[in-house]
Formats: structure tokens, C-alpha cells, sequence
């Protein structure tokens, strides 16, 4: 169990990261606080030790049952035979693999233990003050270096994604730290949003056009259009931005990420910080920009920093994130609601009183549906719809740990019967106000995302099946 020194951290962390003022609390309310953390600690153990425990009892009656039922189903030889060889092979196992059956075990318990128990809530909020400084810092250094050049204008970084909100599927080793880099069309230009596929709902894909506007009187001098020296050029083919940016006057996103990458490279030696990190450009995707920074201690901090322009005055952004058509063209962008979430959990985090609970149920969550049909995201939604219909005081009751996860599990298992469960953003009539979407999104039909499996059966009952196993584990240790 924690120190109540780290404790304390973990408190302060969560309270700054919510944008709340801490007031003064005396000896006794930390106290208080400490113990809850404690007991929300302990309730975590006690739940997924119980978990493992009637897992391990379900993988050694297994066997059991199949030895019992197989000889008569069999009619491939005698019953005999099939002890025998049974029992060969029960003998050959233990022999040659119980050793191999004993690490195994261990890493599984580990592995929901590590996973899921140890928080890294506190960790992955530290990290990411660590990398949206650095990100800054380049930003910074690339608009300064950009300021008369007519390209995009890269705008201040957004914290996106699970490591920015404070949960994680994976563990705090592991996860990436998403950030986008909002980008608004230089002097005498301008970005006109077009939809590229029609009658998909909710549409997602879009063009991006680069238009020429008059820029006179921005610069105190004549603009692309008015420009004399600029006419021929002009009567022959497109000015500086649209000559290797864009694809027929289609902002491209492949070009445009080749671009920020090596812009990124420049600067990584440049900056003054790039001492303290070792700071390399990975080459693995041609929509974003990745990077790997090692601290002198030599551990790794995953960063993608992700492209996008902003839909009107709203929350809602076109990425530059890979696209869902591995074969789509380079001039579409997805819609992305991936900052319209951040502040949706940054704004519930300051409302719930136990500010990491909700991070906890969905942490945990996830982390039992790994390798099974169920994307993040699917909980994700879930989490998003429970925060934003139940009052916020059933947060923070530290005894109700267990039964907010069950309560999860069973609304997951009721959208898996349906085969829906509606999109967070669409047809949602109780946004909270500090999220501003396109007026259309308010007025639009929910959206199914499991849409998928009424299409296949066979992932449905896949689902279905993983779904029960887990919530009947779960349930099973729920008090009464």
C-alpha cells in the first residue's frame, strides 16, 4: 500500500490537474483524505484479488470437466485410450512445462495486478506536464522561425487522449501521449471545409481547400492576388503554400505531416532542453509526427502529435490521424471528437468530489476487457454516459467502488443484447455547457457504435460470451 507521503502527492496532483485552487485544509481534513485514498487503494486489491481467484478456479475446472465428458463424446477410440493418453499427457505436461504453467500464472496475476491495482493516474499526469512543456517549447521555437513564411500556423498544443484525461488502458509504461497541434491558414489564405463522402452517418470524412483571399492591408503590402510581380506566376500555377502542400488545391495530409516532421527534426536539435532529452523523430506513420524522448535515466516517454483544423467555433477538429480506409487519399481528414472528451473529463474531474474515481472505474474497466472484443473506446462511452446522468456525489463513495464497475459491466451487457449504444457527442440533448459542437450534432439521431456487430453475428456472440464471463466473475464477489 502507498505511503501516506505518496498519498499526499497523489492528492495535490489530482486537485492541480482538475484546475481546482487547493484551499487550506487542516491536520484533520488531510487526514480524512489520506484515509479515503487508502480505502479506495484497498477496495481496488480486494476486487481484483477476488477476480483472479474465481478465474483460477474456473482454468482448473476446466480441464477437470473436459476429462469427464470427452470419453463418452469421443468416438474415436475407447475410453481406455483416452484416459490413457489423457494421462500421458497430463504426465508429459507437468514433466516438461511446470515450470513454464508456474511463470505463466504469475505474469497473468501480475499482469492484472500491475495492470490494474497500481494506479498511474499520478504518473501519467506528471508525464504529461513533462511533455506538453517540451511540446510547447518546439512550438514555440517553429512559430518563430515560420513567422513570415506563408504556411500554416501552428497553434498551442492540445492534450488529447487517455494519458492527457488521466486513465490508461495499458500501464503507465506503455502508454502514448497524444497531443494536437491545431493549425489556422496563414495571411492570404483561408480553409474551406468540405465533406467528402455523402450519406455516411455520422460523416467523418473531409476535404480541406486552401483559397486565396486579399491579404493587402494584413502585411501593408499587396497580396498574392493583387501583387504585380505575382501575376504570371499566378496565371500559370498556385503560390508557395499550394505548390507542395496541398494535392489540386486539397490541403494533403501525407505532405503536410512530411513537413512538420522535418520542421520537428530541426528544431529537436535546436532547443535549449534537447540537452536533457534525447529526442528522435520516428518514421513509422506518414499522417502524424512521433516521437520517442529518453530522459538521462534512460527511460522513454512516447509522444504523437497529431494535425488538425478546427470545425467553425467548436470543439471538434479535422485530424490528420490515420484514416479508418487504410486506402483512403491523403486529401481526407477525419473528424475527431478527441478534444471535445478531454474537456468533457477535465470538467468532470472538477465536479466529482473524489476527483479520481471516475479515472478508476474506467482504468480498471479496461484493463479487464484487454484482448477481448471490446475497444477502449466502447467503456470509454460508457463512463462518458454515467458521468453525465448520475449524480456527481455517487463518485465519490469509496464503499460503492465494486459496484460502480458492476454497474458498468451490466450496462455493457444490456447494449451488447441490443447490439447499441449511442455515440456520446450525437442526438445528446445534456451536453454540459462548457463543450461548444456543431448545432447539427445536437440535432442528429444517435449513433450506433456497435453498428458493427449487427453486421457480423459471430463478433456479436463472441462479445457477448466475454462480456458474461467477466460480469459473472465480477458480480459473483459483489456484496449483497
Amino acid at each position: 500500500m502507498a505511503a501516506p507521503k505518496f498519498l499526499t502527492l497523489l492528492l495535490q496532483g489530482l486537485l492541480l490537474y482538475s484546475g481546482k485552487v487547493l484551499e487550506k485544509l487542516d491536520e484533520a481534513a488531510w487526514k480524512r483524505m489520506e484515509e479515503q485514498e487508502q480505502e479506495m487503494n484497498e477496495e481496488m486489491t480486494r476486487l481484483m484479488e477476488e477476480m483472479e481467484r474465481r478465474s483460477q478456479l474456473r482454468r482448473n475446472l476446466v480441464p477437470m470437466i473436459m476429462q469427464k465428458t470427452r470419453p463418452e463424446a469421443d468416438s474415436g477410440g475407447s475410453e481406455k485410450e483416452i484416459l490413457d493418453n489423457n494421462t500421458d499427457k497430463k504426465d508429459k505436461e507437468e514433466e516438461e512445462g511446470s515450470d513454464r504453467e508456474g511463470v505463466e500464472n504469475k505474469q497473468q496475476g501480475n499482469r492484472i495486478t500491475s495492470g490494474c491495482i497500481e494506479w498511474p493516474g499520478q504518473i501519467m499526469m506528471s508525464r504529461s506536464r513533462v511533455v506538453k512543456e517540451l511540446v510547447d517549447d518546439l512550438l514555440r521555437f517553429l512559430r518563430t522561425r515560420l513567422s513570415n513564411s506563408f504556411v500554416p500556423v501552428l497553434q498551442p498544443a492540445i492534450g488529447v487522449g487517455s494519458a492527457f484525461e488521466g486513465w490508461s488502458p495499458c500501464e503507465a509504461d506503455d502508454a502514448v501521449y497524444q497531443l494536437l497541434v491545431p493549425l489556422e491558414p496563414p495571411a492570404g489564405h483561408s480553409f474551406h471545409r468540405e465533406l467528402a463522402t455523402l450519406g455516411r452517418i455520422p460523416a467523418r470524412d473531409y476535404r480541406i481547400r486552401v483559397v486565396l483571399e486579399c491579404a493587402c492591408r494584413v502585411r501593408n503590402m499587396l497580396c498574392f492576388i493583387h501583387s504585380p510581380k505575382h501575376h504570371v506566376r499566378m496565371k500559370n500555377r498556385p503560390p508557395y503554400m499550394l505548390d507542395f502542400l496541398c494535392t489540386e488545391l486539397y490541403l494533403d495530409v501525407e505532405k503536410l505531416a512530411l513537413w512538420f516532421r522535418r520542421l520537428v527534426k530541426q528544431a529537436c536539435v535546436a532547443l535549449p532542453r534537447a540537452r536533457h532529452y534525447k529526442m528522435e523523430v520516428l518514421p513509422y506513420n506518414q499522417r502524424t509526427c512521433q516521437l520517442r524522448l529518453t530522459s538521462d535515466s534512460g527511460s522513454p516517454l512516447y509522444v504523437e502529435m497529431i494535425l488538425g483544423v478546427q470545425l467553425g467555433c467548436t470543439d471538434i477538429f479535422l485530424t490528420s490521424h490515420s484514416a479508418e480506409d487504410p486506402y483512403a487519399l491523403s486529401t481526407i481528414w477525419q473528424l475527431s471528437y478527441a478534444v471535445a472528451e478531454s474537456i468533457f473529463f477535465s470538467h468532470m474531474t472538477s465536479q466529482v468530489p473524489q476527483g479520481s474515481f471516475h479515472l478508476r472505474c474506467l482504468h480498471l474497466c479496461t484493463r479487464m476487457l484487454k484482448d477481448t472484443e471490446f475497444s477502449p473506446y466502447t467503456l470509454k462511452t460508457i463512463v462518458m454516459h454515467f458521468l453525465n446522468t448520475r449524480p456527481v456525489s455517487s463518485w465519490c463513495r469509496r464503499d460503492c467502488f465494486r459496484q460502480v464497475v458492476g454497474d458498468i459491466l451490466n450496462f455493457l451487457h444490456r447494449c451488447l443484447e441490443r447490439k447499441e449504444l449511442n455515440h456520446f457527442f450525437f442526438g445528446n440533448k445534456n451536453m454540459p455547457e462548457e463543450i461548444y459542437l456543431p448545432k447539427h450534432f445536437e440535432e442528429s439521431k444517435p449513433y450506433n457504435i456497435l453498428q458493427h456487430l449487427v453486421q457480423n453475428p459471430d463478433a456479436h456472440a463472441r462479445a457477448l460470451r466475454q462480456c458474461e464471463q467477466l460480469r459473472e466473475e465480477l458480480l459473483e464477489g459483489l456484496p449483497d
